[in-house]
């Protein structure tokens, strides 16, 4: 039975050489949480006290303003950041979806990339091989997939990376919105191989600005504001109350 169990995580980044604010900046809106103080060392205090329990068939949108912590917490999640104090538990197979470009070889074809890019999600070559002939269906690219993947567009390349993530298995899907790249027409079509993926998977955790996708997706989310859950809760009742602060 998938599982992921979190309990009092603090994720913390050391700053050995923050001489400027500049760069206290830079690192703050990558990782989200806020700058603690009082130490020689600075740090960037990412996420602090989260807990969290999901089991099978949990669908949870994380929301909150870019820098709150949310991509931090799909790495805690993901096996990428140990937490610094506290403990995070992952039963099941992860699936990361963050950067949609990972795991691509600029100077290989497509469909060589095609194979790459599963690998790199954990599926056996034996599998990726049968399913080869559906990405490139659905991918809409032609000839192009003969290609090396650098004379692709930014469109061309999310569509690619779209067909593989869309056939994978994953028992914990961890899914990070980077669909902006492509045409209307093309994302109506990704998005409901996304909805098929998000129902294959036994949990999904999906950070997102768009309501409309969460409200696909998911049906419970959390709250994420400077490093923190501020509130979790049914989707709709969080979207209100986060859009409510927006406003105010």
């Amino acid at each position: 039975m998938v599982s992921i169990e979190v309990q009092d995580a603090y994720v913390d980044f050391p700053i050995f050489d923050a001489k400027t604010r500049s760069l206290k900046k830079q690192v703050l809106g990558k990782v989200g949480g806020k700058i603690g103080t009082g130490a020689k060392v600075p740090i960037i205090e990412a996420l602090r006290d989260i807990s969290l329990s999901l089991g099978e068939g949990d669908r949870v949108g994380l929301v909150g303003h870019n820098g709150a912590g949310k991509s931090t917490l799909l790495r805690l999640l993901s096996g990428i950041y140990e937490p610094t104090r506290g403990s995070a538990r992952v039963v099941g197979r992860i699936a990361p979806v963050f950067d949609l470009g990972v795991g691509l070889d600029p100077e290989v074809s497509g469909h060589e990339n095609i194979l790459i890019r599963g690998l790199f999600l954990g599926m056996s070559r034996r599998k990726m091989e049968k399913r080869v002939d559906d990405i490139a269906e659905f991918t809409e690219l032609g000839d192009y997939l003969h290609l090396p993947l650098r004379t692709y567009s930014a469109g061309m390349r999310v569509r690619l990376a779209l067909g593989v993530v869309t056939t994978i298995d994953p028992e914990i899907l961890i899914l990070d919105e980077g669909l902006g790249a492509i045409d209307a027409a093309f994302l109506t079509k990704a998005r409901e191989r996304l909805v098929d993926l998000a129902r294959r998977s036994g949990v999904l955790v999906f950070a997102s600005h768009s309501d409309e996708l969460l409200r696909e997706l998911c049906t419970t989310a959390v709250w994420m504001e400077e490093g923190r859950i501020r509130a979790r809760g049914s989707l709709d009742e969080i979207l209100a109350e986060y859009h409510a602060v927006l406003r105010a």
